[in-house]
């Protein structure tokens, strides 16, 4: 049995409100951890994240199963929620959402993860980056093809336009991790809005979390360089920092 450590920020930057969603769900059967991005006008933004949060979860405590099929109905369940909003209310604002999900039985010692959008899912282990998750974005899909740099995912100016959100009419495209990933004590996963990584790149993301005595210490300190970048137009930034420990309580037998 893992013992799992849990911290978040959620903070507004410069905007009228706070567009982006988060939360998570524990139990001995299996834990679920969730971000959302919203965006539309007139306030459809962060209403469509927080359905797309509050359906995840509902969904999870109901069955918190850890597999692959599972990672994948939550989010096409966010994405039904959503949808049903938005065809009651015709009229309204075209409103959307970014999410990533992470699923992980802490009595097995796996991980599973799902994500659509570019809210992203990062682990580390022993302080090293090993997985991120691959944005839904246009300029991600120029580099794909060859037509850029990874450089330009932080700095082209068109580097919000998704090709896949929840909330778009258009058949749903979403990641998953697949098979579940053996995960251990050492282990550390972020899950953030592109209002945080935008600012805080990969390397000072385990830079800082070498140097951390906490969860909340970890986020605190990539706060503060997402902070040092405040301007007129700041993005809502929003982590989940998920630490993955030895139980307190286990007991290693030496035998003769």
């Amino acid at each position: 049995m893992l013992d799992l450590h849990t911290a978040y920020i959620s903070r507004i930057g410069r905007r009228k409100r706070n567009e982006d969603a988060c939360g998570y769900w524990t139990s001995e059967e299996g834990c679920c951890w969730v971000v959302s991005d919203g965006a539309g006008g007139h306030g459809s933004g962060d209403r469509a994240a927080q359905i797309v949060v509050s359906t995840v979860l509902e969904r999870f405590s109901s069955h918190p199963a850890v597999g692959e099929t599972e990672a994948v109905a939550l989010l096409e369940t966010a994405q039904a929620a959503v949808m049903a909003e938005k065809n009651a209310n015709p009229e309204g604002d075209n409103m959307h959402a970014t999410a990533a999900v992470l699923l992980i039985d802490a009595t097995r010692g796996e991980a599973v993860w799902s994500h659509v959008g570019d809210t992203r899912i990062y682990l580390f282990r022993n302080r090293e980056l090993v997985h991120q998750t691959r944005d839904h974005s246009l300029v991600q899909s120029m580099i794909d093809a060859g037509y850029g740099s990874v450089d330009m995912i932080r700095s082209h100016p068109q580097r919000s336009l998704l090709t896949s959100a929840i909330g778009n009419a258009d058949d749903l495209a979403l990641s998953v991790s697949g098979a579940p990933v053996a995960i251990g004590p050492g282990d550390a996963f972020l899950i953030c809005s592109d209002g945080w990584w935008e600012y805080v790149d990969e390397p000072r993301m385990a830079a800082e979390l070498g140097t951390a005595s906490s969860c909340s210490d970890w986020l605190e300190r990539m706060a503060a360089i997402v902070e040092a970048h405040d301007n007129q137009h700041s993005d809502n930034y929003t982590a989940i920092a998920v630490q993955v420990h030895k139980a307190e309580h286990e007991v290693t037998v030496l035998l003769p």
